[in-house]
């Protein structure tokens, strides 16, 4: 379950604002405040949850007397018709923050949903599935939360987590004449000892120079699957190897086979698929 912190309290008031909860047209001229019901969020499609508390936590926002219940918790298979939660209260309440809540639950779950596609179809291997950066700005903690529900690992939260030196660092470097060993040792020195440093790489000429500095991890980036064999051997558990680019449910496992460590998937978070999930209202 995801902690409810002042940051996620900011994400759901941003969120409610936004929807202009507290001048809803609708509501202030059909119902009055004696209306009472029960809300219950059904799933409509298959999948793996992600985001109940946060769905609930939207009721919560709005009326503080609201009753909150839930039947299934994160990280749980459902299939069609599985009832997730209930919220008890006002139906102007319910209605209110009914669209804000499920765009939060549907997309969280389709998260967990694609990543444990992913985890399920790499499951004989020992490689990682794991995400990127590449999240709804704003969202990204609980697009990786949701990542975590599906049975993924995180990469970098953000720039702060690590040092990751790609194609557009080493191109600048090398106008400024600095090659690529140089430029990673430089990158070994200066990092604090708590910080692990990575390089991507598209060929394997460049894999004896990033070896040579020590570095803690290679992303193998866009690698033909014969060459992320030849990488593996060549590096032997001298470092982790990562592969990244091109990857799809049809061809990660053949990935995996490869012998890599991780693989990253940028689709899983910036071409996330919502689960199919509603509310019906009971008076």
């Amino acid at each position: 379950m995801i902690e409810i912190s002042p940051e996620v309290d900011d994400l759901i008031d941003l969120a409610l604002s936004e929807d202009r909860v507290f001048n809803d047209a609708t509501t202030r001229a059909l119902l009055t405040d004696n209306d009472i019901g029960v809300g219950v969020i059904r799933a409509k499609s298959s999948g793996i949850i992600a985001g109940v508390n946060i769905a609930l936590a939207v009721f919560r926002r709005l009326d503080g007397f609201v009753e909150l219940s839930q039947s299934i918790h994160d990280g749980d298979t459902l299939s069609p018709g599985a009832e997730i939660a209930r919220i008890y209260g006002k139906v102007s309440t319910i209605l209110r923050g009914e669209r804000t809540a499920l765009n939060f639950l549907q997309r969280m779950s389709g998260i967990a949903t694609a990543t444990n596609e992913y985890v399920e179809a790499v499951k004989d291997f020992p490689a990682q599935i794991v995400d990127t950066r590449k999240t709804v700005p704003g969202l990204r903690y609980l697009d990786k939360y949701a990542v975590r529900a599906g049975g993924g690992k995180n990469h970098r939260m953000d720039l702060s987590d690590g040092v990751l030196i790609k194609d557009n660092h080493i191109e600048l470097l090398r106008h400024r004449g600095v090659g690529l060993l140089q430029a990673l040792e430089s990158a070994m020195g200066e990092a604090p000892h708590t910080l692990k440093v990575e390089v991507e790489i598209n060929n394997l000429e460049q894999l004896a120079e990033v070896l040579k500095s020590g570095a803690h991890i290679v992303m193998l980036d866009n690698m033909s699957i014969e060459n992320m064999v030849k990488a593996v051997g060549i590096v032997d558990g001298r470092a982790v190897l990562e592969a990244s680019g091109g990857i799809t449910i049809e061809n990660v496992r053949d990935v995996a086979a490869t012998g890599v460590d991780l693989i990253s998937i940028g689709a899983l978070t910036h071409s996330v698929t919502a689960m199919d999930i509603s509310l019906d209202l009971e008076t």
